[in-house]
């Protein structure tokens, strides 16, 4: 359905869009499936309450026998049992952010899990649906749109999610607001914590047609993981606070194809896993823009496997990451790194799997590094590649940022964007990753508190069709 597409970035200010279908980010309260004639979307209501007209009291017997098109409309209480969603352009909505609650009470399972198209979830808090095992990434996802019910295939056109909440007060909580396989979507306001994966996930789309506007992350392994996501995708004024790492976008060789994770807007035709850039001046439509990114050092923090063996306290870490635009954000007291980018054989050590993932076409421009790198061996700013595999992490710029130290050192001269072309950055960081890495078998995680609460959808009962509860 909607969808409004990002402009390249090199031409696009900050909030200008052309529309390209249906533009349902401007009205989101409209019904986004089309019902036969004479057909008219229902308002199906969830309540704990004794009430005198038609109603349901958990959410899954509502959604069982809604229809596409129908609104469920969830009325203040703490609800529990898990919630699949395989009926298309459902609206699912609380009529209280803080006060709405699937609560999974610890056990093992996923909060609410969408498997069809054009489904909104709005409004409410999902917590503690647990992993059975550290691992177990079937389990633990409180709020998943899963389209990657068949690997390298998307399986979902049309996701949206807002004013949503996601915590886990235990270690074993997977992901908080988790998009798979699914493109044509959106989170505004959102907030997640005490997770050991990401709080915010967004991964296994080539040219993902994603926005996420306000997201608070905090106190997770990652704040925000996009393993193989690229092409048309912004992340902007949020905050990531106090996760192990900030932000993560990446390649990843084995899970969530196809991969790269590769932000030009030609995203959508590469078949390559390992592309190249032949210059500085391209268009690049993957963007980390306006966000605040601090003091991200907690190795208290819930962490499963792979969170484990990433370099810990850096804010924007990017992994084998190909043409993102990273600009104009604050990013500032991460102990290692502010920003840390660098090639990515996976798997690692190298085996006949492994893809020499390398690090090319990204611009880094127009940022205000401070008091970061606190730890000897880092930097404000880090490159590294040219090592393994092709050895083509080349073509790389930086422009116009505040910062105090840098590895390689001068960093805006050699690998500034006035180049058309710029080299290799080299290895002299490989054994500080190392090191960073090996650091995390010293954490001790420990589970995170639930979060104050956070602002509300002002008018929930904007847009729903009459009902009962909207009098």
């Amino acid at each position: 359905m909607g969808w409004l597409r990002a402009a390249p970035a090199s031409v696009a200010p900050r909030g200008k869009w052309i529309v390209r279908r249906l533009p349902a980010l401007l009205v989101p309260a409209l019904v986004l499936i089309a019902l036969p004639a004479g057909v008219v979307a229902r308002v199906l209501i969830v309540t704990k309450r004794h009430v005198g007209y038609p109603h349901y009291r958990s959410i899954q017997r509502a959604v069982n026998v809604a229809r596409p098109g129908d609104w469920i409309l969830i009325d203040r209480g703490v609800y529990y049992g898990k919630v699949r969603i395989r009926t298309a352009g459902l609206h699912l909505r609380g009529l209280n952010r803080n006060k709405v609650i699937l609560d999974g009470r610890h056990q093992a399972g996923n909060g609410i899990e969408i498997l069809s198209n054009d489904v909104r979830v709005e409004n409410l808090t999902v917590r503690n649906f647990d992993r059975r095992t550290l691992n177990d990434d079937a389990n633990g996802n409180e709020i998943w749109w899963n389209g990657a019910t068949h690997p390298g295939r998307i399986g979902i056109n049309g996701w949206w999610g807002q004013y949503l909440t996601a915590y886990d007060t235990g270690l074993l909580g997977g992901y908080g607001e988790y998009t798979q396989g699914s493109v044509d979507g959106w989170f505004k306001h959102i907030y997640a914590s005490g997770f050991d994966d990401s709080g915010l996930y967004i991964g296994g789309c080539r040219n993902c047609h994603a926005l996420v506007q306000d997201a608070l992350m905090e106190r997770n392994g990652l704040g925000y993981s996009g393993s193989n996501a690229g092409g048309d995708l912004i992340i902007e004024d949020s905050v990531f606070r106090d996760n192990s790492v900030g932000l993560v976008p990446n390649s990843y060789a084995v899970g969530d194809p196809p991969p790269p994770q590769d932000g030009a807007c030609n995203s959508g035709s590469n078949r390559s896993k390992t592309p190249s850039f032949s210059s500085t001046k391209i268009a690049r439509c993957t963007i980390f823009r306006h966000n605040l990114i601090a003091d991200n050092g907690n190795i208290r923090s819930p962490a499963e496997a792979d969170v484990l063996q990433a370099p810990w306290g850096v804010g924007i870490e990017m992994p084998g990451t190909y043409a993102d635009l990273v600009e104009d954000n604050t990013i500032t007291g991460n102990p290692n790194f502010g920003l840390l980018a660098f090639e990515f054989p996976h798997p690692f050590p190298p085996t006949s799997r492994t893809v020499y993932f390398q690090l090319s076409g990204n611009r880094i421009s127009h940022n205000r590094f401070s008091g970061n790198a606190a730890r000897s061996g880092g930097a404000d700013i880090g490159l590294a590649g040219g090592v393994f595999g092709s050895k083509r992490s080349v073509n790389n710029c930086l422009s116009g940022n505040s910062f105090m130290t840098s590895v390689p050192a001068q960093i805006q001269r050699t690998w500034g964007c006035q180049h058309a072309t710029t080299p290799n950055p080299g290895g002299a960081l490989a054994f500080e990753i190392l090191r960073l890495e090996s650091e995390w078998s010293a954490r001790q995680s420990l589970p995170q508190p639930a979060p104050p609460r956070q602002p509300t959808m002002p008018h929930p009962c904007r847009g729903v069709p009459r009902n009962p509860l909207c009098q």
